[in-house]
């Protein structure tokens, strides 16, 4: 399994092959997001400057996870942040350490790049994750976040 950032010129079929990954995501999450929004989505990522990353895993040739995460600005820590949105490993092949390896890989990214913190969100019952996301030393943070969409 090789671990890697996805480069801006990617061919349409890694991004075919994430926005298919992240619609399985969706569905078994009842999240909104068709496939044409995710893709979309990925272009733009992928098109941005410096503020957006695609990282995934593959696996003889099969894109079988994925973390996106944004980079922002944060004032109360005087420089960059990470939005990590997006963690996901195909169903049939989780417990199977890949999930680590691809945040390991975004913490690795961050701190050589001078990242001042990694912010993420999941859900309270999911224990699995959040027994990952202890594991790599990140802590819980008690907030009620809100949203608003168009």
């Amino acid at each position: 399994m090789k671990v890697y950032e996805v480069q801006k010129d990617a061919s349409n079929e890694i991004r075919e092959q994430i926005a298919s990954l992240l619609t399985k995501q969706r569905i078994s999450n009842e999240n909104s997001g068709t496939y044409d929004q995710i893709m979309t989505g990925i272009h733009l990522a992928l098109e941005s400057t410096d503020t957006a990353y695609i990282v995934v895993a593959e696996m003889d040739e099969e894109i079988v996870g994925i973390a996106f995460f944004n980079i922002g600005i944060s004032l109360a820590r005087g420089g960059h942040y990470m939005w990590l949105n997006e963690l996901y490993v195909q169903e049939d092949l989780r417990n199977k350490g890949i999930a680590r390896k691809l945040l390991l890989h975004v913490v690795h990214w961050a701190e050589k790049s001078g990242i001042k913190s990694i912010e993420l969100e999941t859900g309270i019952n999911n224990v699995v994750t959040k027994h990952l996301y202890n594991s790599l030393g990140f802590y819980e943070v008690i907030s009620k976040r809100y949203g608003f969409s168009f």
